[in-house]
């Protein structure tokens, strides 16, 4: 039987790249995914079809505690046990600190810190001994976010939930890491404007954006290498180096 990692937010964007990643050293998946049923479907058809594994999709709003529930259930009913969790999916407000409600706030701490927190506490007995999960933070965890204060300190909490989660899944032989990724050339970014690129390519030591294959390669380290535990790793292409 082979292993099966359960990827949030694994049909779009970065996901997206793990997903494939993880296809070709023969993982079996479970992708969860927040609208676009269609794109999601094809999306799982082709990696069946190019990488002859099982895949999984199912829709689970992250923002919404009952999907909890719903991927707890999913698990439990098809009899999957998981090698690694990769949580990938993340949201943000772009709101202005002058104008953004409580629930506005709420909405992005749930998803990015509460969910996956409630998520990992609910799925512990469904992952493997040795097993692993990786974190999604973000280089606007390390530098304040000029654009959402609640996304910045979200990714800040992120990183050290990570470190401190190390001590309570010892006990379970479960290693956890995160990623802090800097701009990755997704769909998102790449609607950028073209003087907006410039300016942030100017920061980068190697001038330019990451691509998702890329940053997809360091996941996959994370989950194969079994004494990475606890660490953030940056993928930033030297961010603020000039």
């Amino acid at each position: 039987m082979n292993k099966c990692i359960l990827i949030t937010g694994g049909t779009k964007g970065i996901g997206k790249s793990v997903a494939i990643e993880m296809a070709k050293s023969g993982y079996d998946l479970v992708l969860t995914y927040a609208s676009d049923n269609l794109s999601a479907a094809k999306f799982k058809q082709e990696l069946k079809d190019d990488y002859n594994i099982s895949v999984h999709i199912l829709s689970a709003d992250i923002s919404a505690k009952e999907s909890i529930d719903v991927i707890h259930s999913f698990l439990i009913a098809k009899q999957i046990k998981l090698t690694s969790i990769i949580f990938n999916a993340g949201i943000t407000s772009r709101v202005s600190f002058e104008e953004i409600e409580i629930e506005d706030w709420e909405r992005v701490f749930f998803a990015n810190v509460h969910f996956p927190v409630f998520l990992t506490q609910r799925l512990l007995p469904q992952i493997e001994i040795g097993g692993n999960i990786v974190f999604t933070g973000s280089l606007m965890g390390v530098y304040p976010h000029s654009v959402s204060l609640a996304y910045g300190v979200t990714k800040s909490a992120v990183h050290s939930l990570v470190q401190n989660m190390v001590k309570f899944l010892a006990p379970y032989k479960i290693r956890v890491n995160a990623i802090a990724p800097g701009f990755v050339d997704t769909e998102w970014q790449k609607t950028k404007p073209a003087e907006i690129r410039k300016r942030i390519e100017d920061k980068i030591a190697l001038e330019r954006f990451c691509e998702p294959d890329e940053l997809a390669q360091i996941y996959k380290l994370i989950v194969e290498n079994n004494y990475l535990n606890g660490e953030i790793i940056t993928v930033s292409g030297g961010y603020s180096y000039k």
